[in-house]
């Protein structure tokens, strides 16, 4: 026989429930900020997980194809940028690590779902970097697209996602500009750099698209967060600013885009593109790109190797934590 306790328990959960989620649609429709306090729908908290950690986990990975060009850039002024650069995605990641943290899951877990290829990063970040005009590809075309995703996120409905966004944008934009840098010198080099440029280009334009997300019909979790307000834009209405932001500055840069089917739609007020290989994006997506195997080896080595800097990390936080238990 249940208890009086136990006939009251549920009851009780459920009003709890029914003025947390009124609290919640409250400051959803006021566009407010929910904090890591604050009451908040399970579905809502999963999908910031799950979107965050994979922001998270794509800064760390995007930390790799860049990486392998620090010790062969073509000059000590080019090598420190880059490093520079390097350093700060992983301080993306950590930021972003933190403010998934908040949500409950810890960086160990997220880290471990990284490793064992439960976890799913940008699919960008799966391409090799064959030349040093790749390196301006990916800031100017790569971290354009992520600007252009990524800004409207700082008004994020979950504060900490939002104010992390704040200061990864302002490093972002710097990003692009070095990379469209490096493609103006080479575009204006000889005709062999010209055409290394051309064809960073050429290589790294669909799959820059291809990085706000599958189409509008075939996405099922966009609609759920524009209405959450974590997202404001969907991933083709993005996709179609970016085209529209790239069409115009890559003729400055004297060179062409490898798509003769972008235009202005006069009737839309819309940008359009040719048509992009989606069944490429699902074979990255699901493991089968032509880097994943390696990304995530050499991420699941590092932190092995890094094992002994964890470990004497928390042998010196409990030494100080036993100090200050006897002060």
């Amino acid at each position: 026989m249940a208890t009086q306790t136990e006939l009251y328990a549920v009851p009780a959960q459920q009003d709890d429930d029914a003025a947390g989620q009124a609290a919640f649609d409250a400051v959803i429709a006021d566009d407010s900020r929910i904090e890591p306090r604050d009451w908040m729908p399970e579905g809502y908290r999963k999908t910031l997980v799950r979107q965050v950690s994979q922001h998270a986990h794509s800064e760390i990975i995007g930390m790799q194809p860049e990486a392998n060009w620090i010790t062969r850039a073509p000059s000590l002024k080019r090598k420190a940028i880059l490093l520079a650069k390097v350093q700060d995605e992983a301080g993306h990641g950590l930021y972003l690590y933190s403010a998934a943290e908040t949500l409950g899951t810890p960086r160990e877990k997220m880290t471990e779902d990284l490793i064992a290829g439960k976890a799913r990063y940008s699919s960008i970040f799966n391409y090799p970097t064959r030349s040093w005009a790749d390196m301006g590809a990916i800031g100017w075309l790569v971290d354009g697209a992520a600007i252009c995703n990524q800004v409207p996120l700082c008004r994020a409905s979950y504060g900490p996602y939002g104010r992390a966004m704040v200061r990864i944008c302002k490093e972002e934009s710097f990003h692009q500009r070095q990379g469209f840098e490096i493609l103006l010198e080479l575009a204006n080099g000889t005709e062999a750099q010209k055409q290394m440029a051309q064809d960073a280009i050429n290589r790294w334009y669909a799959p820059a698209l291809m990085m706000f997300g599958p189409p509008d019909d075939d996405s099922p979790n966009s609609r759920q967060s524009m209405a959450w307000n974590i997202k404001r834009f969907s991933n083709d209405e993005l996709r179609q600013r970016f085209v529209g932001m790239i069409y115009e500055q890559v003729k400055v840069l004297g060179l062409t885009l490898p798509d003769d089917q972008i235009r202005f739609n006069e009737e839309t007020g819309k940008w359009e593109h040719g048509p992009l290989d989606w069944n490429e994006f699902k074979e990255v997506l699901a493991g089968r790109g032509p880097c994943n195997s390696q990304r995530l080896a050499r991420r699941r080595e590092a932190h092995e190797n890094g094992a002994w800097v964890r470990e004497a990390a928390a042998a010196y936080a409990a030494k100080q934590a036993r100090k200050t238990e006897v002060a």
